[in-house]
C-alpha cells in the first residue's frame, strides 16, 4: 500500500529529469553544429582567398607596355628589342603605339621590323651635338617610332610585339627609358610615362626600361651583330648588313612570340586553378552545412 502512494510523487521528478537531460542533449548538438558550419565557413574563405592571389599572381602577365631585348643590350654595340603591348581593356582594342626615345642618350641607327597589320614610322631629329658612329659623324637620331594600324589591331585579352633594331647603344648609363602613349579605337589614351625608381613601388604607369649589359670587344650587341647605323656605312655595306638583319629578326620574334606565348599561357592556367579551387571550397562548405543541420 505504501509503494503505490508513493508512485505519484516519483513520476513528476522522474519527468523532469528526463527534460533537462533532453535540453543539455540539444544545446550540445546546437553548439557542435554551430562550430562545425563556422569551421567549414573558414574554409571556404579561405579558399576564396587562395584563388585571388592566384588571379593577382597572374596579372602581371598583361600588366603594361614592356621592352625586352633579344639576347643581350650591350653597351656600344646594336642590338634587337621588342615592344610587348598588352591590350588590358575588354570592351576597346588598340590601334596606335607610340614610342618616344630617349633624348638625353640618342640613338643613330633605329629600324622598325615590319609587323602585318600596322605601318611604321621612324620620325627624327637635327641632333645639337653630332654623333661619331664607325669613325663617322651623324647629324641626326630618331626621336620617335609611332606603328599605327593598317587593318592590324590588338584585341581584349591579346598582346603584339614590335620587334626594332637599335644602336649605337650608349656606353654612359645602364638602362634606356622609353616613354609609351597606347591608343585604343575608342580615343581612350594611357600613358605609360613614369619612370621606375630604384627601391620604390612600381608607380601605376611604368614606362619601358631597357637595361644594358657590359660592353662587348666588337661592340656589337648579342642579338644585334651586323646591324647597320645609320649614315654610318657605304650603301654596299648598309644593304648586306640589312639583310642578315631582316632574316635574324625574323628568327629572333618568331622564338620570343613563342616563348611570350607559353608564359602568358602558364598565367591563365594559374587563374583557373585559382578559380575552380575556390569554388570547391565553397561547394564544400554549404554542403558540408546542409549536411549537418539535416
Amino acid at each position: 500500500m505504501n509503494v503505490a502512494k508513493n508512485l505519484p510523487s516519483h513520476l513528476p521528478m522522474n519527468s523532469a529529469e528526463s527534460s533537462a537531460e533532453s535540453t543539455a542533449k540539444s544545446s550540445a548538438r546546437s553548439t557542435a553544429e554551430s562550430s562545425a558550419r563556422r569551421s567549414v565557413a573558414r574554409l571556404a574563405v579561405a579558399a576564396g582567398a587562395a584563388a585571388a592571389s592566384a588571379l593577382l599572381l597572374c596579372g602581371p602577365a598583361f600588366a603594361h607596355v614592356s621592352v625586352q631585348p633579344e639576347g643581350e643590350a650591350a653597351k656600344g654595340g646594336f642590338a634587337t628589342v621588342n615592344f610587348k603591348v598588352p591590350n588590358e581593356r575588354d570592351n576597346a582594342s588598340t590601334v596606335k603605339l607610340e614610342i618616344t626615345l630617349p633624348a638625353g642618350h640618342p640613338l643613330s641607327s633605329v629600324l622598325p621590323q615590319p609587323v602585318p597589320g600596322w605601318k611604321a614610322e621612324v620620325t627624327r631629329t637635327t641632333l645639337d651635338k653630332p654623333l661619331t658612329v664607325h669613325g663617322r659623324q651623324v647629324t641626326e637620331a630618331a626621336s620617335k617610332i609611332t606603328w599605327t594600324s593598317a587593318g592590324g589591331k590588338i584585341g581584349p585579352g591579346q598582346f603584339q610585339q614590335f620587334p626594332v633594331s637599335l644602336g649605337q647603344l650608349p656606353e654612359s648609363t645602364d638602362k634606356l627609358v622609353f616613354k609609351a602613349l597606347q591608343t585604343y579605337d575608342n580615343k581612350e589614351v594611357v600613358r605609360w610615362i613614369e619612370e621606375p625608381q630604384q627601391g620604390a613601388a612600381e608607380p601605376d604607369h611604368p614606362a619601358p626600361v631597357l637595361t644594358l649589359s657590359a660592353a662587348t670587344g666588337d661592340h656589337h650587341g648579342g642579338s644585334g651583330t651586323g646591324k647597320v647605323a645609320d649614315g654610318a656605312h657605304s650603301a654596299e655595306h648598309t644593304d648586306d648588313e640589312h639583310a642578315d638583319s631582316e632574316h635574324a629578326d625574323s628568327e629572333h620574334a618568331d622564338g620570343e612570340a613563342t616563348a611570350a606565348s607559353s608564359t602568358d599561357s602558364t598565367a591563365r592556367i594559374l587563374a583557373v586553378v585559382g578559380i575552380v579551387v575556390g569554388a570547391a571550397g565553397v561547394a564544400f562548405g554549404v554542403l558540408a552545412g546542409r549536411r549537418r543541420s539535416a
